[in-house]
Protein backbone atom coordinates (compact mmCIF):
# COMPACT_ATOMS: atom_id res chain seq x y z
CA UNK A 1 0.00 0.00 0.00
CA UNK A 2 2.83 2.35 0.84
CA UNK A 3 4.43 1.56 -2.46
CA UNK A 4 1.24 2.47 -4.36
CA UNK A 5 1.07 5.73 -2.43
CA UNK A 6 4.67 6.50 -3.40
CA UNK A 7 3.81 6.05 -7.09
CA UNK A 8 0.75 8.26 -6.74
CA UNK A 9 2.88 10.95 -5.06
CA UNK A 10 5.35 10.78 -7.94
CA UNK A 11 2.61 11.27 -10.51
CA UNK A 12 1.29 14.21 -8.52
CA UNK A 13 4.75 15.73 -8.42
CA UNK A 14 5.03 15.39 -12.20
CA UNK A 15 1.66 17.09 -12.62
CA UNK A 16 2.71 19.97 -10.39
CA UNK A 17 6.06 20.42 -12.15
CA UNK A 18 4.46 20.53 -15.59
CA UNK A 19 1.86 23.00 -14.33
CA UNK A 20 4.54 25.33 -12.95
CA UNK A 21 6.45 25.19 -16.23
CA UNK A 22 3.37 25.89 -18.35
CA UNK A 23 1.93 28.67 -16.20
CA UNK A 24 5.25 30.27 -15.23
CA UNK A 25 4.00 30.67 -11.67
CA UNK A 26 3.66 28.58 -8.53
CA UNK A 27 0.46 30.47 -7.67
CA UNK A 28 -1.18 29.85 -11.04
CA UNK A 29 0.02 26.23 -11.05
CA UNK A 30 -1.57 25.65 -7.64
CA UNK A 31 -4.81 27.20 -8.89
CA UNK A 32 -4.79 24.93 -11.94
CA UNK A 33 -4.15 21.83 -9.81
CA UNK A 34 -6.74 22.80 -7.16
CA UNK A 35 -4.24 22.75 -4.28
CA UNK A 36 -2.86 25.41 -1.96
CA UNK A 37 0.43 26.90 -3.08
CA UNK A 38 2.32 25.72 0.01
CA UNK A 39 1.41 22.09 -0.75
CA UNK A 40 2.48 22.41 -4.37
CA UNK A 41 5.75 24.13 -3.44
CA UNK A 42 6.47 21.40 -0.89
CA UNK A 43 5.98 18.66 -3.47
CA UNK A 44 8.21 20.45 -6.00
CA UNK A 45 10.90 20.78 -3.32
CA UNK A 46 10.61 17.06 -2.54
CA UNK A 47 10.88 16.23 -6.23
CA UNK A 48 13.97 18.42 -6.66
CA UNK A 49 15.53 16.77 -3.59
CA UNK A 50 14.89 13.30 -5.02
CA UNK A 51 16.33 14.32 -8.39
CA UNK A 52 19.28 16.17 -6.88
CA UNK A 53 18.72 19.15 -9.17
CA UNK A 54 16.82 22.42 -9.22
CA UNK A 55 14.00 22.43 -11.77
CA UNK A 56 12.93 26.05 -11.30
CA UNK A 57 14.52 29.35 -10.38
CA UNK A 58 12.33 31.96 -8.72
CA UNK A 59 12.93 35.68 -9.14
CA UNK A 60 11.02 38.95 -8.90
CA UNK A 61 10.13 38.50 -12.58
CA UNK A 62 8.57 35.08 -12.09
CA UNK A 63 9.63 31.46 -12.41
CA UNK A 64 12.26 30.24 -14.87
CA UNK A 65 12.77 26.62 -15.89
CA UNK A 66 16.39 25.58 -15.37
CA UNK A 67 18.43 23.54 -17.83
CA UNK A 68 17.79 20.47 -15.67
CA UNK A 69 14.11 21.32 -15.69
CA UNK A 70 14.02 21.44 -19.48
CA UNK A 71 15.56 17.96 -19.61
CA UNK A 72 13.05 16.69 -17.06
CA UNK A 73 9.85 18.13 -18.55
CA UNK A 74 9.80 16.10 -21.76
CA UNK A 75 9.80 12.67 -20.06
CA UNK A 76 7.46 14.02 -17.36
CA UNK A 77 4.87 15.00 -19.96
CA UNK A 78 5.25 11.64 -21.69
CA UNK A 79 4.69 9.81 -18.41
CA UNK A 80 1.55 11.81 -17.62
CA UNK A 81 0.27 11.30 -21.17
CA UNK A 82 0.88 7.55 -20.84
CA UNK A 83 -1.16 7.44 -17.61
CA UNK A 84 -3.97 9.39 -19.28
CA UNK A 85 -3.91 7.02 -22.24
CA UNK A 86 -4.02 4.00 -19.90
CA UNK A 87 -7.10 5.37 -18.17
CA UNK A 88 -8.71 6.11 -21.51
CA UNK A 89 -7.94 2.65 -22.87
CA UNK A 90 -9.62 1.00 -19.88
CA UNK A 91 -12.69 3.20 -20.29
CA UNK A 92 -12.77 2.51 -24.04
CA UNK A 93 -12.58 -1.22 -23.33
CA UNK A 94 -15.78 -0.77 -21.36
CA UNK A 95 -17.43 0.94 -24.32
CA UNK A 96 -17.04 4.61 -23.31
CA UNK A 97 -14.54 7.18 -24.58
CA UNK A 98 -13.29 9.27 -21.66
CA UNK A 99 -10.31 11.44 -20.81
CA UNK A 100 -9.04 14.69 -22.27
CA UNK A 101 -8.47 15.92 -25.82
CA UNK A 102 -6.24 18.91 -26.44
CA UNK A 103 -6.42 20.45 -29.91
CA UNK A 104 -4.30 23.25 -31.34
CA UNK A 105 -4.97 25.22 -34.50
CA UNK A 106 -3.78 28.03 -36.69
CA UNK A 107 -6.14 30.91 -37.26
CA UNK A 108 -8.02 31.35 -39.44
CA UNK A 109 -8.73 27.71 -40.31
CA UNK A 110 -10.94 27.69 -43.40
CA UNK A 111 -10.28 24.13 -44.58
CA UNK A 112 -12.60 22.58 -42.00
CA UNK A 113 -15.57 23.78 -39.95
CA UNK A 114 -13.84 23.26 -36.62
CA UNK A 115 -16.71 24.49 -34.36
CA UNK A 116 -19.11 22.06 -36.04
CA UNK A 117 -16.54 19.28 -35.79
CA UNK A 118 -16.06 19.91 -32.06
CA UNK A 119 -19.81 20.08 -31.44
CA UNK A 120 -20.36 16.76 -33.21
CA UNK A 121 -17.49 15.19 -31.27
CA UNK A 122 -18.87 16.38 -27.93
CA UNK A 123 -22.31 15.00 -28.82
CA UNK A 124 -20.76 11.60 -29.54
CA UNK A 125 -18.34 11.59 -26.61
CA UNK A 126 -19.70 13.80 -23.81
CA UNK A 127 -17.35 12.27 -21.22
CA UNK A 128 -14.27 13.71 -22.99
CA UNK A 129 -13.04 17.10 -21.81
CA UNK A 130 -11.94 19.04 -24.90
CA UNK A 131 -9.67 22.09 -24.88
CA UNK A 132 -8.75 24.26 -27.87
CA UNK A 133 -5.88 26.70 -28.30
CA UNK A 134 -4.70 28.85 -31.20
CA UNK A 135 -0.98 29.30 -31.77
CA UNK A 136 1.52 29.91 -34.55
CA UNK A 137 2.71 26.82 -36.42
CA UNK A 138 6.11 26.61 -34.74
CA UNK A 139 4.46 26.42 -31.31
CA UNK A 140 1.85 23.90 -32.47
CA UNK A 141 4.48 21.59 -33.92
CA UNK A 142 6.42 21.67 -30.67
CA UNK A 143 3.28 21.04 -28.62
CA UNK A 144 2.21 18.01 -30.64
CA UNK A 145 5.75 16.63 -30.41
CA UNK A 146 5.90 16.98 -26.61
CA UNK A 147 2.27 15.82 -26.33
CA UNK A 148 0.86 18.97 -24.75
CA UNK A 149 -1.52 18.82 -27.73
CA UNK A 150 -3.10 15.60 -29.00
CA UNK A 151 -3.81 16.90 -32.50
CA UNK A 152 -3.02 20.14 -34.32
CA UNK A 153 -4.22 21.82 -37.49
CA UNK A 154 -1.36 23.49 -39.35
CA UNK A 155 -0.43 24.81 -42.75
CA UNK A 156 2.31 22.44 -43.76
CA UNK A 157 5.54 23.35 -45.48
CA UNK A 158 6.29 19.81 -46.64
CA UNK A 159 4.39 16.81 -47.94
CA UNK A 160 5.82 14.45 -45.32
CA UNK A 161 4.83 15.00 -41.68
CA UNK A 162 7.51 15.69 -39.07
CA UNK A 163 9.28 12.64 -37.71
CA UNK A 164 7.11 10.48 -35.47
CA UNK A 165 3.82 12.11 -36.48
CA UNK A 166 0.96 11.01 -38.70
CA UNK A 167 -0.88 13.47 -40.96
CA UNK A 168 -4.03 13.91 -42.97
CA UNK A 169 -4.12 16.53 -45.70
CA UNK A 170 -7.38 18.45 -45.46
CA UNK A 171 -7.11 20.93 -48.32
CA UNK A 172 -4.86 23.01 -50.52
CA UNK A 173 -5.63 26.73 -50.16
CA UNK A 174 -4.93 29.18 -52.95
CA UNK A 175 -3.47 32.53 -51.90
CA UNK A 176 -4.47 35.90 -53.32
CA UNK A 177 -3.04 39.38 -52.97
CA UNK A 178 -5.09 42.02 -51.19
CA UNK A 179 -4.65 45.70 -52.04
CA UNK A 180 -6.53 48.94 -51.24
CA UNK A 181 -9.52 49.69 -53.54
CA UNK A 182 -7.73 52.50 -55.39
CA UNK A 183 -4.43 50.68 -55.76
CA UNK A 184 -2.84 50.41 -59.21
CA UNK A 185 -3.13 46.59 -59.00
CA UNK A 186 -6.76 46.55 -57.85
CA UNK A 187 -8.10 45.83 -61.33
CA UNK A 188 -5.29 43.55 -62.51
CA UNK A 189 -6.17 40.12 -63.89
CA UNK A 190 -3.26 38.67 -61.89
CA UNK A 191 -0.07 39.78 -60.21
CA UNK A 192 3.37 38.23 -59.75
CA UNK A 193 5.54 38.39 -56.61
CA UNK A 194 7.98 40.86 -58.14
CA UNK A 195 5.22 43.43 -58.66
CA UNK A 196 3.89 42.96 -55.13
CA UNK A 197 7.36 43.47 -53.72
CA UNK A 198 7.74 46.90 -55.34
CA UNK A 199 6.20 48.43 -52.21
CA UNK A 200 5.87 47.62 -48.53
CA UNK A 201 4.06 44.46 -47.51
CA UNK A 202 2.01 43.40 -44.51
CA UNK A 203 2.24 39.84 -43.14
CA UNK A 204 1.93 37.63 -40.10
CA UNK A 205 4.98 37.35 -37.80
CA UNK A 206 7.82 34.84 -38.24
CA UNK A 207 6.84 31.47 -36.79
CA UNK A 208 3.42 31.52 -38.42
CA UNK A 209 2.80 29.05 -41.22
CA UNK A 210 1.56 31.58 -43.77
CA UNK A 211 4.59 33.84 -43.18
CA UNK A 212 6.90 30.90 -43.77
CA UNK A 213 4.94 29.98 -46.90
CA UNK A 214 5.03 33.54 -48.25
CA UNK A 215 8.74 34.00 -47.49
CA UNK A 216 9.50 30.78 -49.38
CA UNK A 217 7.41 31.87 -52.37
CA UNK A 218 9.19 35.21 -52.71
CA UNK A 219 12.58 33.58 -52.22
CA UNK A 220 11.77 31.03 -54.94
CA UNK A 221 10.85 33.91 -57.25
CA UNK A 222 14.22 35.55 -56.51
CA UNK A 223 12.51 38.60 -55.04
CA UNK A 224 13.44 40.51 -51.90
CA UNK A 225 10.46 42.11 -50.21
CA UNK A 226 10.07 44.49 -47.29
CA UNK A 227 7.60 43.38 -44.62
CA UNK A 228 7.01 46.74 -42.95
CA UNK A 229 4.08 45.70 -40.75
CA UNK A 230 3.47 42.44 -38.90
CA UNK A 231 0.10 41.50 -37.42
CA UNK A 232 -0.53 38.77 -34.83
CA UNK A 233 -4.06 38.20 -36.16
CA UNK A 234 -5.14 37.69 -39.76
CA UNK A 235 -8.07 40.06 -39.15
CA UNK A 236 -5.64 42.94 -38.60
CA UNK A 237 -4.13 42.58 -42.08
CA UNK A 238 -7.27 43.95 -43.74
CA UNK A 239 -7.34 47.40 -42.04
CA UNK A 240 -3.57 47.79 -42.50
CA UNK A 241 -3.87 47.12 -46.22
CA UNK A 242 -7.06 49.20 -46.54
CA UNK A 243 -5.21 52.22 -45.16
CA UNK A 244 -2.54 51.87 -47.83
CA UNK A 245 0.24 50.66 -45.55
CA UNK A 246 1.13 47.76 -47.82
CA UNK A 247 -0.07 44.74 -49.78
CA UNK A 248 -0.50 41.23 -48.41
CA UNK A 249 -0.97 37.58 -49.38
CA UNK A 250 -3.84 35.77 -47.66
CA UNK A 251 -5.92 32.61 -48.26
CA UNK A 252 -8.55 33.12 -50.97
CA UNK A 253 -11.37 32.12 -48.59
CA UNK A 254 -10.20 34.76 -46.11
CA UNK A 255 -9.96 37.45 -48.80
CA UNK A 256 -13.49 36.67 -49.96
CA UNK A 257 -14.81 37.78 -46.55
CA UNK A 258 -12.93 41.09 -46.58
CA UNK A 259 -15.00 44.13 -47.54
CA UNK A 260 -12.51 47.03 -47.52
CA UNK A 261 -9.79 45.62 -49.79
CA UNK A 262 -9.60 44.06 -53.25
CA UNK A 263 -8.38 40.55 -53.97
CA UNK A 264 -6.10 39.91 -56.94
CA UNK A 265 -5.07 36.43 -58.18
CA UNK A 266 -1.34 35.76 -57.95
CA UNK A 267 1.05 33.75 -60.09
CA UNK A 268 4.19 32.03 -58.90
CA UNK A 269 2.84 31.37 -55.39
CA UNK A 270 1.87 27.73 -54.76
CA UNK A 271 -1.18 26.84 -52.64
CA UNK A 272 -0.53 25.99 -49.03
CA UNK A 273 -1.42 22.56 -47.65
CA UNK A 274 -3.60 22.37 -44.54
CA UNK A 275 -2.93 19.27 -42.46
CA UNK A 276 -3.98 17.63 -39.22
CA UNK A 277 -1.05 16.12 -37.31
CA UNK A 278 -1.06 13.70 -34.38
CA UNK A 279 1.01 10.99 -32.68
CA UNK A 280 -0.42 7.89 -34.33
CA UNK A 281 1.63 5.45 -32.26
CA UNK A 282 0.62 7.02 -28.95
CA UNK A 283 -2.82 8.47 -29.62
CA UNK A 284 -5.34 8.14 -26.80
CA UNK A 285 -8.81 6.68 -27.43
CA UNK A 286 -10.17 10.25 -27.30
CA UNK A 287 -7.68 11.36 -29.96
CA UNK A 288 -8.35 8.31 -32.14
CA UNK A 289 -12.08 9.03 -32.01
CA UNK A 290 -11.45 12.59 -33.15
CA UNK A 291 -9.25 11.42 -36.02
CA UNK A 292 -12.01 9.00 -37.06
CA UNK A 293 -14.53 11.86 -37.13
CA UNK A 294 -12.09 14.06 -39.02
CA UNK A 295 -11.65 11.37 -41.67
CA UNK A 296 -15.42 11.10 -42.02
CA UNK A 297 -15.62 14.84 -42.68
CA UNK A 298 -12.69 14.97 -45.11
CA UNK A 299 -13.10 11.98 -47.44
CA UNK A 300 -10.46 11.25 -50.04
CA UNK A 301 -12.57 12.49 -52.94
CA UNK A 302 -12.79 16.06 -51.59
CA UNK A 303 -10.43 18.63 -53.20
CA UNK A 304 -7.22 18.39 -51.27
CA UNK A 305 -8.46 15.38 -49.33
CA UNK A 306 -5.90 12.70 -48.67
CA UNK A 307 -5.40 9.44 -46.91
CA UNK A 308 -3.70 9.69 -43.56
CA UNK A 309 0.06 9.70 -44.05
CA UNK A 310 1.93 7.11 -42.02
CA UNK A 311 4.25 8.46 -39.35
CA UNK A 312 7.93 8.72 -40.16
CA UNK A 313 10.05 6.38 -38.06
Amino acid sequence: MARCQDVWMELRQLTYAVAVAETGSFTRAAHRCFVVQSALSHQIARLEEELGARLFERSSRGVRVTAAGEVFLGPAREALAAVERARGEVAAYGGEIRGTLQIGTITPLTAVDLPDLLATYQDRHPAVRVTLRTRVVSDLLQQVRDRTCDLVFVDAAARQPPRGLAARCLAHEELVAIVPPGHRLAGAAQVAPDRLAEENMVDMPPGSGIRRHNDAAFAAAGVTRNVAFEADAMALLEPLVARGLGTALVPAATAARMCTVRGVPVTGVPPRAIQALWHASAASPAARAFVQLLCERTPEDLPGGDKGVAPRP
